[in-house]
């Protein structure tokens, strides 16, 4: 189970960063919206994606930390 969440983690992980590197790049390339979504929106969107694969390592190390049970 450890294994899938800390690959679940860094795929979003990764996936939130390339939104948000993504909103931010069209962003300074002078347009406003992006496929029908305004890039404050993605860039937020991002931001989550990234706060859901913290979440989800930081569950990976409380779980290892944890003593076995019996």
């Amino acid at each position: 189970m450890d294994g899938l969440l800390l690959l679940l983690g860094r795929i979003a992980g990764v996936a939130g960063l390339a939104l948000c590197v993504v909103a931010a790049v069209t962003r300074l390339g002078g347009a406003y919206y992006l496929g029908g979504f305004e890039l404050a929106t993605l860039l937020q969107a991002g931001v989550a994606v990234v706060v859901v694969g913290c979440f989800l390592l930081l569950l990976v190390l409380t779980a290892r930390s944890l003593p076995a049970r019996e």
